[in-house]
This record gives structure tokens, sequence and C-alpha cells, in this order.
């Protein structure tokens, strides 16, 4: 039946490999349970209907993955989009967060109609393969710096980012993680990036990095409630109350984030596995572009901010997921996550992913070497998608920058034919998402 589902010979994978693939990748992730309903319950949502939402929702994104697309991608509520849902949408123009839900709700049916349209096909062919590879080695830097944040390795105060108190608490956990990791890798031990995981986990215990829950409890689906439809009874009252202008600018820039972001990792994660087709494409990418915007449409209805493909998946591609069972594995625990598996995901701390995530971000950063640095019309660009990724914090701003300096230095140079049509759409609909946000 596995064969039949997710044509596992084809991929030159076993069950095994997947399902390793699948439990690294949750391990990897599951920290967005508990901080996504923190973020959101800050605009004042229920944190633990915000958990069961979220968990919901990264389920169905991730399991329409897997049977859509067969790919190895995982979904869930993204971060950064949950920052921009509280502190940008609800508290800098005044929505309430029913009103935030709605937007996310029309952001997401607008990169539906995006991803069964032909632009989904040209969006990601307008790519230069240069540029595809800098988005690679930029989401390799963003989800290590993710890696170090997560822990205190790095610290950010007042915006600037400084080292951290690493001589105690999980960000030494997560460095001798990192070495132990390193060494399992180094000498080539399948699933190394899992068992570094079970180990720092195991190291972290006597440093108090690694807690066990006093119980763990079943959760029903009326743990939702409180966020479940509120959408629809609440969410577009008084919507246009604050303009416009400010609507669109919420819009917008949730579904270009979402779509860029998605393609982004897609294409990224997928090139650094080498899962690209000889175009340059990620054969069934489109499916996954479908399987993210419905995601996003039922997390809104569900209670949650924006879903999208999360780099994480990284961690389980490199374990050797190749297929949806990777995906449905994930997926699977997901479920269980929502009603009781909560708490025990909850005993794997941050500082046993952080090394992890550290791992697949040297990994990814090899493909900058594919780059032709020494023309400087090339160059240029790729470094901005490269530095902004993780300078901005956010994967779709690296994109954006690297697009519109692409565009402009061809045009500057008088090379505009070289340039798709849709690469100068793209570049002009980030230039407009950036003066709508700056305007408002």
């Amino acid at each position: 039946m596995l064969e039949k589902l997710f044509k596992l010979k084809a991929h030159n994978t076993t069950v095994k490999t997947e399902i390793v693939a699948g439990v690294t990748t949750f391990f990897a992730m599951a920290y967005i349970i508990f901080v996504n309903p923190g973020f959101l319950s800050e605009a004042g949502m229920d944190f633990n209907a915000v958990m069961m939402a979220t968990c919901l929702a990264a389920a169905l994104g991730t399991l329409l993955t897997a049977f859509l697309a067969n790919v190895p991608f995982a979904q869930a509520p993204g971060m950064g989009l949950n920052a921009f849902f509280t502190y940008s949408v609800c508290f800098g123009m005044g929505y309430t967060w029913q009103n935030a839900l709605a937007i996310v709700l029309l952001s997401g049916m607008i990169f539906f109609f995006v991803s069964i349209s032909p632009l989904r096909s040209k969006i990601i062919e307008a790519i230069p393969a240069s540029l595809k590879s800098a988005i690679s080695a930029g989401i390799g830097l963003f989800i290590a710096l993710i890696g170090m944040l997560n822990v205190g390795i790095v610290t950010a105060n007042n915006n600037l980012l400084d080292l951290g108190a690493i001589t105690g608490g999980p960000a030494l956990v997560a460095l001798i993680g990192l070495v132990i990791t390193a060494v399992l890798m180094a000498y080539k031990v399948k699933g190394a990036l899992f068992l570094g995981i079970i180990i720092t986990t195991i190291v972290g215990i006597p440093f108090g990095v690694t807690t066990f829950p006093e119980s763990i409890t079943f959760s029903g689906f009326s743990t939702l409630a409180p966020v479940f439809g509120k959408v629809f009874t609440e969410g577009f009252n008084g919507l246009l109350g604050h303009g416009v202008l400010a609507l669109l600018t919420a819009i917008i820039t949730f579904a270009i984030c979402d779509c860029f972001d998605t393609v982004g990792t897609l294409i990224g994660t997928a090139k650094a596995a080498k899962m690209l087709d000889e175009d340059g494409n990620l054969p069934t990418g489109d499916k996954a572009l479908i399987a993210d915007a419905v995601a996003t449409m039922a997390g809104a209805v569900l209670g949650t901010s924006t879903v999208t493909t999360f780099v994480e998946s990284s961690t389980g591609i490199s374990e050797g997921g190749r297929t949806g069972l990777t995906s449905f594995t994930v997926g699977i625990l997901f479920v269980l996550a929502a009603f009781f598996f909560g708490p025990i995901a909850g005993i794997i701390p941050s500082a046993a992913t952080a090394p992890a995530l550290i791992i697949v971000g040297v990994l990814m950063l090899g493909n900058a070497a594919d780059i032709d640095w020494k023309d400087i019309e090339v160059a240029v660009p790729c470094f901005l998608t490269i530095a902004i990724m993780p300078f901005a914090y956010a994967i779709s701003d690296g994109i954006g920058f690297g697009f519109i300096s692409y565009t402009l230095i061809k045009l500057a140079r008088g090379k505009a034919k070289e340039v798709p049509v849709f690469l100068y759409v793209i570049s002009l609909l980030f230039i407009a998402q950036y003066v709508l946000t700056f305007a408002v």
C-alpha cells in the first residue's frame, strides 16, 4: 500500500528511512506547537485553543502535501507571519484578532487562485538558476540563525545580534549536541540528525534543560471552541474600518510572504537535496503550493495564523526523506500532538533541535558554490538574497531583494531581454508591497 501511495522504490528510499526522516522533521519543528500560541495569545487569543488549531492546521497541510504532491515537506503556522499577525496587524494597524484571521483567509484565497492557475509554474520558472542557488544558501543561514536564537547561542537585544551566554543552560547543551551531531555525520552514521536530537535531549537532563510533564492529558475538540469559526462570525465585522490601504497592505503582505516563503523553501531545500528536475523545477511542486494555500484557509477557520511550508523540513530530507511518507509521518505526529502528544513532544527541548538546524544550515550553504561570484551582475543579487534572509529574519524579503536587484541591474546593463517577464511582475509586486507597508 505504501509503495503504491508514495512510490518508494522509484525514489530509492525505504519505509524505515521515510519514517525516521518524518520523526526528525517533526521534532525539529515541534517548537511551533508552543511558540505559535505564545505569539497569538498576546493578541488576545486563547492559548490552548490556538495550540490545538496549530496542530490541526499543521497536520492538515502536511497530510495534503503527502497525498497531493508526494514530497517530504511539512507545514505549520509560519514563524515571522505569526509575529506580523500580532504585532503589525493587531497592535500596529489596530485590527482585532478575529479581523486578522479574516485577512489571513483572504490572503489564502489569493494564494490558492495563483496556485491553481498557470501563474504557479511561471513564477518558479522565472527564477534564474543563480538565484535558486542563493535562495537555498540563504535559507541555510536563516534556519541556522533560528537554531542559534532558539537556545541563546546568539541573542537579539534592541534589534542587535550579540553572542549569548554559552557557558551554561540551553546554549551549552546545544553546542555539546552540535559537536555530537557533527561527529555522527562525519562518521556517516545513518539517522545522525535524529540520533543527535535524542542524545542531546538526554544530555540536557542533568543541565535542567530537558524537563518532563507532570501528567499527560487528553484534549478534546472543545478546546478549540474559543477560536474555531470566529473568522466567519466576527472576522469581517469592521474590517474596512481602518481604511482600504491598510487592509490591502495586510492582505498583500500575508499573500506574498506565504507564497514566496513556500516557493523559496521548496526550491531551495529541494535543490540542496538534488530533487529538482533538469529544468530546475520540483516535480509536483505546484500541488505542494495548493496544499499550502488550502491549509492557510483552513487554518484561519480553525483559528491560527498563516500556514506555510517549514524550512525545518530540510532536517528530515537530510536524513533521506524523499517522498510523501515523510510528510505523512509528520502529519500523524501532529494529529497525536493535537490531542495528547503535546506534553510528550515538549520533552524535546529546543537545545536538542538547534544542532540539527545548524548542521542543515551548513549543508545548504554549500549551494553558494554554484554561484558565479566573479560576475557582479549575478553576485550582488545573490548576496542580497543570502544576506537579507537572516538579517531581516524573512525568507520572502531575501527573495524580494534578490529579484528586484537582479531586474534593475539587468535593465541598467541593457539586458532587459535576459529577464523573464514574470520576474518583472514579481519584482513590481515586491516593490508595491514595500511601498504599501511603509506608506501605512
